[in-house]
């Protein structure tokens, strides 16, 4: 299953920086614009204890946790949605992604150029989500006009839909609210599916804060998009990404000896990855057996049958059940056998809802 989340920001607010962080990865990281021109895609895992609890159990030959993508989008300037800067472009990346991560630059520092001359993080957050507004905007506009016609002579009942939804969406970006803060019906949600509007993506804002300021209380400026966020609905994570580029670059013990000295019980990374997940609408399955313990990844009400295709298609089509048991209660019970003994291990048909943490057989026959 491939989602994506694109991180998205000012020139020089450090999204290079924390790209890097996160897949280890050696992009050019500058410090002036578009030091980032085409989009750099990379694969993180999701931090999760309870795979590794799952492997000290089976002692598999070989664990695999589960991943998305994190695209790294080159920084958005002032008239983007009209071309400035490579705005145009840039914003085609943005429209392929799944979630928007918007990294926002917290610290003051008079050695790293502010494209806007000096920091003030809610301007900064409002020029970018104003040229998503205005392209999303143009969009929703030139449609009403090719449409107009074609329902005001037909009675197609998803042309009037699709209307009512496109007028719904051109009223509030008007009034400057971005789509996913309006209230769709569902079938207007699915009128508008094939869009993707950039300002219906689920968004999370990056608080960047200096290292000074990793081990104090939030600062005015992280308070300052913290609010903002709340109003939104959205999730605020502050990170410094100047840490979590050096902390990326060393291994499990050196890492939490490192957080331990900053005093910090996590990686900002870790809750940004788990943050981001969460925003994403997805959850995690497991199989297990000596040969191989996994993590896999799946949309939220997805049910058994859909998910046994994530692992191939054909257990999708021949499909009979699902053999179930939860990672808690195998944790409780201390081995599978346990969990049979005790009554609860599951069969699960093709309409059962997955759960998070579900540790799954599947049986099927094509």
């Amino acid at each position: 299953m491939s989602l994506t989340a694109g991180i998205v920001g000012l020139p020089n607010v450090g999204k290079s920086t924390l790209f890097n962080a996160i897949t280890k990865k050696n992009i050019l990281a500058a410090n002036y614009p578009f030091a980032t021109i085409d989009p750099n895609v990379g694969v993180v895992t999701v931090p999760d204890e309870r795979l590794a609890k799952l492997e000290s159990m089976y002692m598999p030959e070989r664990t695999i946790p589960t991943s998305f993508e994190f695209t790294d989008i080159a920084g958005l300037v002032k008239g983007a949605s009209q071309g400035e800067g490579l705005g145009n472009q840039f914003l085609s990346y943005i429209r392929e992604t799944d979630a928007i991560c918007e990294v926002v630059r917290c610290f003051d520092d008079s050695n790293i150029i502010h494209v806007e001359g000096q920091i003030d993080p809610i301007r900064d957050i409002e020029i970018i989500n104003l040229e998503l507004t205005i392209a999303d905007l143009e969009i929703v506009g030139n449609r009403i006009d090719k449409m107009k016609k074609k329902v005001e002579s037909s009675k197609d009942k998803e042309a009037l839909i699709e209307m009512e939804a496109l007028k719904k969406a051109k009223e509030s970006l008007e009034k400057n609210i971005p789509l996913r803060l309006v209230d769709f019906t569902e079938e207007e949600t699915k009128a508008l599916r094939s869009y993707s509007f950039l300002t219906i993506k689920p968004m999370i804002y990056l608080a960047n804060i200096s290292e000074d300021d990793i081990a104090k209380p939030d600062n005015e400026y992280v308070q300052m998009v913290r609010e903002y966020a709340s109003k939104e609905h959205a999730k605020c994570v502050k990170i410094c990404a100047k840490v979590e580029s050096e902390l990326s670059e060393l291994n499990d013990d050196d890492k939490k000896e490192m957080l331990s000295m900053l005093g910090l019980p996590e990686s900002g990374l870790d809750e940004l990855i788990r943050e981001t997940y969460d925003l994403l609408g997805l959850s995690t399955y497991f199989t297990v057996g000596p040969d191989e313990c996994r993590a896999w990844t799946f949309k939220k009400g997805m049910n058994a049958k859909e998910c046994a295709g994530i692992i191939h298609t054909d257990f999708e089509k021949g499909f009979i059940r699902a053999e179930v048991m939860s990672y808690q209660d195998l944790i409780d019970c201390g081995s599978e056998l346990k969990v049979k003994e005790a009554g609860k291990a599951r069969l699960e048909g093709k309409d059962y809802i997955m759960q998070d943490g579900d540790i799954c057989h599947f049986r099927f026959n094509v």
